[in-house]
């Protein structure tokens, strides 16, 4: 037991992989707080009355640099870890197909009490279904993981198969939400009991649930997989040689990429062609992969910084959140909670988009602080420890110098 301990605690963490997931928690909470602040039933509504010069810049700078570019970049790293995990299980002979199952159910577990406490724009109940599939691909070759990577993010049909499915189940998203209005909604956030707030949060979850299974799904699984085949192939040992390595196709995949993000926003939405839907979804699934391009891209770019740059000090305190991303991201739920609904300040559909934009980095500035200062006397987060125990189905030592 002792041995498997300190093992398991003593392992050498990559300080740039933590870093990239701070930088990932970061990019989820700027989105998600905007969610937090008006559902989609009224966002589109709520977001016109914001039409000041600072506003607007901040409407743009979500849609160009923060929509559809974080979720991919957790994903991936999601994968990455893993494979990792399962990597080096195997190489000390103990790799076991049940850890990775209850490791996901209680991942499940969490996933389902974030959705009733907190918010219902939960994924970590989606990420362990996915990592049980993900852990499947393990023993397979790597040119069929990548494949099926690239397959996944590039197929085009998805909206059409999901349709056809959840007509096939009979499943209808609309009841759900059938009767509420964005005042009704408003009027339970930021006046109802918790238990209101905790039944309407059920209900917005299935009526997300197409958008969820048809939209971030087969991103989540394209991601899942590139992140299990770099992690088999030990990119993380040789990091910096690797990113030296795609530095050329990297900058001119994302130039191609970012000139059709520019062609699409100003140009394509406006021609009459957009309207055919066909061509439409086919622009919008285009868009869709330069957005998980240029997220692919903030990584590349970090580590190229980090790597090759005095900017390795200013990146370096990402790392204190990235260490404990599981518990930050809860956590940014519960702020959000507290900020918009009953039990706190009932700010919510009352901030601007350059309030929640300000405020997101608040609290994420405020999640690097309590992080470092956690970490000095405690070797995993709260949620990270807990998610440890219930894995390995033995009590981890927390605290420090024990």
């Amino acid at each position: 037991m002792k041995s498997t301990q300190s093992e398991i605690t003593t392992t050498k963490r990559i300080e740039l992989l933590d870093v990239y997931r701070g930088f990932a928690i970061l990019g989820i909470f700027v989105v998600n707080i905007v969610i937090m602040n008006s559902t989609f039933l009224n966002q589109d509504e709520f977001m016109l009355q914001w039409t000041s010069k600072l506003d607007l810049i901040i409407q743009k700078i979500l849609q160009l640099f923060f929509y559809t570019k974080f979720f991919p970049i957790f994903s991936l790293l999601f994968g990455l870890g893993i494979s990792m995990q399962a990597i080096r299980l195997s190489e000390k002979g103990k790799m076991n197909i049940s850890f990775f199952i209850r490791r996901m159910f209680f991942l499940l577990v969490f996933g389902v009490l974030h959705i009733l406490l907190f918010w219902s724009g939960d994924v970590l109940n989606m990420y362990a279904l996915l990592g049980l599939l993900t852990v499947f691909f393990i023993r397979r070759s790597n040119k069929l993981i990548l494949g099926l990577s690239i397959f996944f993010l590039l197929f085009p049909f998805y909206n059409f198969l999901f349709e056809q499915l959840f007509s096939w189940i009979a499943y209808d998203p609309g009841k759900y939400l059938k009767g509420h209005t964005g005042n009704s909604i408003n009027q339970i956030i930021t006046n109802g009991s918790y238990l209101e707030g905790m039944q309407l949060r059920i209900f917005e979850y299935g009526s997300n649930l197409p958008m969820l299974v048809g939209f971030l799904v087969p991103i989540a699984l394209s991601m899942f997989l590139l992140g299990l085949y770099l992690g088999k192939n030990k990119i993380y040992e040789s990091l910096e040689n690797f990113i030296i390595k795609i530095k050329k196709p990297a900058i001119l995949v994302t130039i191609i990429s970012n000139i059709y993000r520019m062609v699409f926003l100003y140009v394509l939405v406006e021609l009459d062609i957009y309207k055919i839907t066909a061509i439409r979804e086919l622009f919008i699934k285009l868009m869709v992969i330069s957005d998980v391009i240029m997220g692919l891209f903030y990584l590349w770019i970090i580590g190229w910084l980090w790597y090759k740059t005095n900017f390795k000090k200013v990146l370096s305190p990402l790392q204190y959140v990235g260490r404990m991303a599981l518990t930050n991201y809860i956590m940014q739920s519960v702020i959000g909670l507290v900020i918009f609904s009953s039990v706190g300040f009932k700010l919510y559909e009352t901030m601007s988009p350059s309030q929640t934009f300000l405020t997101a980095v608040l609290v994420f500035v405020f999640q690097i602080l309590w992080s470092k200062l956690w970490l000095t006397y405690f070797r995993f987060g709260p949620l990270e420890w807990l998610w440890r125990c219930l894995t390995y189905k033995k009590i981890f030592k927390l605290k420090k110098g024990i």
